[in-house]
């Protein structure tokens, strides 16, 4: 079974299609390569192009008679979406409605979405679940509200059935330490603590210690990596028997605060971390935890790295062997 990976160079596309060749899919990456990189297509089949270049999309779908589609290419970065909305709606909406277009030519009728916990906004309640009211904040988060509305009408007209999975904090690496997190800029806490204790003159920036919770810092729902990947394989099986177009949330359940995470670390590395605090960044909620019931029990996932000393050591094994 044929399986295309639209941003599969990037950090969760690659573990991906790690865990979908090695559970005997046939896999194609689809990747501009602007943000991902093509070391760590290791598996699989790269096709460099963009979703915005629809005569890309059209030889690719011509070329390969895939059995579904899994969509990691958007944009992430909720600062630089406030500052260029424009890239976030050309890119991570009008991106997925000329995919979802070739698809509906090509007949190809699953689609697996990487969908954001972001389309909540601030939180009225915690845990957070599905039936939480959708309020998004920034653009990045309007963006992805925007493509889960078009799936609802595209499963309804089309037939095109879903998932869209709510990523809370996903965080970790592939226990062979052969793939890991990478980004330019790196705005996620735990590899920028890792990278901080690796190269010389970095010292972490903690942004804000006087939120309401125990110790002050954000307190954030943080998954494994291998964990997110095997709920997309539990979706696109689930898209087998289900028709519609559906959508859970992945967390873990527990919440970590900035310095439970800095304090875990130095329990897994020994090593002392240097930080500062600075003020507040805007719009960063206090708390936010995923209630991923909903994915238990449809989907019959469960999370196998509960432990956050496991998944920082994931993370740790793949740093160490980079060249900084």
């Amino acid at each position: 079974m044929k399986i295309l990976i639209c941003g599969g160079a990037g950090y969760i596309g690659s573990h991906m299609v790690k865990m979908l060749s090695e559970a005997g899919y046939d896999v194609v990456v689809f990747d501009n390569l602007s943000t991902g990189h093509r070391e760590a297509v290791k598996w699989g089949t790269l096709v460099v192009g963009d979703l915005l270049n629809k005569s890309d999309l059209k030889a690719l779908f011509e070329q390969h008679d895939f059995a579904g589609v899994m969509h990691f290419s958007a944009r992430s970065l909720v600062g630089e979406s406030i500052v260029e909305p424009a890239i976030y709606y050309e890119n991570n909406v009008v991106g997925t409605y000329n995919l979802l277009e070739q698809m509906r030519h090509s007949g190809v009728d699953r689609f697996i979405f990487s969908s954001t916990a972001a389309i909540y906004g601030n939180p009225e309640n915690t845990p957070i679940d599905e039936a939480h009211p959708k309020q998004p904040i920034n653009p990045y988060g309007h963006s992805k509200l925007m493509v889960e509305t078009m799936l609802n009408d595209y499963a309804r007209a089309y037939g095109i059935n879903s998932v869209s999975l709510r990523y809370f904090n996903a965080a970790g690496a592939d226990p062979s330490a052969q793939i890991g997190e990478s980004h330019d800029p790196e705005t996620h806490l735990i590899p920028n603590i890792l990278r901080s204790l690796l190269l010389e003159g970095i010292q972490l920036k903690v942004f804000g210690d006087d939120y309401d919770t125990p110790d002050g810092t954000c307190v954030r729902d943080y998954i494994h990596i291998n964990d997110l990947c095997q709920a997309h394989l539990k979706a696109f099986d689930y898209l087998g028997s289900h028709k519609g177009a559906m959508a859970f949330n992945l967390g873990n359940g527990t919440g970590f605060s900035v310095m439970e995470i800095i304090n875990a670390v130095t329990e897994v590395t020994s090593k002392v971390v240097d930080y500062s605090v600075e003020a507040r960044r805007p719009g960063d909620p206090a708390v936010l935890i995923a209630d991923s019931q909903r994915a238990v029990k449809d989907l019959n996932w469960i999370a196998e790295y509960t432990d956050i000393e496991k998944v920082i050591e994931t993370a740790w094994r793949w740093h160490c062997q980079q060249s900084y």
